[in-house]
């Protein structure tokens, strides 16, 4: 499931791109597929190793080109262990609502990305996230939740502090929304909650076998429901 458009990122074979935040890699598989040399980029190990399984399944599968490459990295969004200039795309997926200093880690992000070079930023919508902090303290109020909430205008003046431009944003992943208010609703961690269980069987079966008419859907309701707001920059 896939956040960010790769064709507006401009992704081509031999591309050098970061995937900070990466979790267990889905942009980044996405990447590897068009050839891209990927680098993923997280805090947590165990998801680094396994998207570093993954990658490696791809490559001995032949899902990828041969040239491409990839690797994993432990760290720290506010401190990144590249040089100035070292990746021609970067994509930071639901991270900065995390990152308490976030102007910092958007400071870094801008530093490794090359000029001419460019990036997709998401973080979660300021109205579905509003829901769910209204329903759940514990949606967001823990260790390594969220701490923000973000407006579009607010989040990039802040990118565009960092010398990067928004070239364009979107929205996506519409039908989540409503799983993720039924959750908070429910229980966050109430894993036996029906309403909430049957819903991510469906969202779960659209992922496994993409439904057309889901499809349809959710892209009419993007710009009224998307769970996610997408800013793509240039440097």
């Amino acid at each position: 499931m896939l956040t960010v458009d790769f064709d507006r990122l401009g992704v081509r074979p031999g591309s050098r791109l970061l995937d900070l935040g990466s979790g267990p890699g889905r942009h980044a598989f996405e990447a590897f597929r068009r050839g891209a040399h990927v680098v993923c980029a997280d805090l947590l190990e165990a998801d680094l190793r396994q998207a570093l399984g993954t990658l490696g399944a791809m490559a001995e599968a032949g899902q990828a080109p041969a040239a491409a490459r990839f690797g994993a990295v432990r760290a720290d969004a506010l401190r990144l262990p590249f040089p100035d200039g070292a990746f021609d795309h970067v994509v930071v997926s639901e991270v900065f609502e995390h990152i308490p200093d976030d102007a910092r880690a958007m400071r870094e992000v801008a530093r490794v990305l090359r000029p001419g070079g460019s990036a997709a930023v998401s973080v979660p919508r300021w109205f579905p996230e509003q829901v769910c902090w209204a329903l759940s303290d514990d949606y967001h109020g823990n260790p390594g939740g969220h701490v923000r909430i973000y407006r579009a205008a607010d989040l990039r003046a802040k990118l565009e502090a960092t010398g990067l431009r928004v070239v364009g944003t979107s929205h996506a992943h519409a039908l989540h929304a409503p799983y993720w208010w039924l959750k908070c609703a429910c229980g966050v961690r109430n894993e036996s909650a029906f309403l909430p269980r049957q819903y991510h069987r469906l969202l779960v079966w659209d992922i496994v076998r993409p439904n057309p008419a889901l499809r349809r859907l959710e892209r009419g309701l993007n710009p009224l429901l998307g769970k996610s707001f997408v800013a793509y920059l240039a440097a």
